[in-house]
């Protein structure tokens, strides 16, 4: 299964938006996994209060971050969100400056995701994936690379 099996075409958003706060650029981030009933708006909050008591823990690299919460938390389904922050999004990272690529995580429970997040370790891992990612235009330029995953 790839990476894309668990977002299929609806769980890709590109956003040209700017000054995007922290819950707004989180929202945005859960927004296609929230529309498909895949999470509950509970686990949006869920990631939105862990982010206020320690941070910024899910910006992962510089440009790179990956929301998640614990399934317990509002997860339905096993799945993905990727988005692009066609202007990048300050998350208060520090020490990685702002994001352009987000994948959230959505797991429903702590052992089914351990195959996803090794091939999101592999792709994180690939810089010319990820800045052809966020170059892209439109979803089946991100979908291309995807699959390999």
């Amino acid at each position: 299964m790839s990476l894309f099996d668990l977002m299929g075409d609806d769980g890709i958003v590109i956003t040209r938006e700017e000054n995007l706060s922290v819950d707004a650029a989180l929202d945005l981030t859960c927004s296609a996994l929230l529309a498909s009933g895949k999470i509950e708006q509970s686990y949006v909050n869920a990631i939105k209060a862990t982010h206020k008591k320690i941070g910024p823990y899910y910006v992962l690299a510089p440009k790179i971050a990956m929301p998640h919460a614990r399934p317990e938390d509002g997860v339905n389904e096993d799945a993905l969100q990727l988005t692009v922050f066609k202007k990048g999004v300050d998350l208060g990272s520090l020490d990685n400056g702002d994001v352009y690529f987000s994948i959230t995580l959505a797991a429903n429970n702590s052992d089914s995701h351990v195959l996803t997040i090794m091939a999101l370790s592999e792709l994180f891992q690939n810089d010319a994936d990820i800045n052809n990612i966020i170059a892209a235009e439109n979803k089946a330029d991100i979908i291309d690379i995807l699959k390999k995953y």
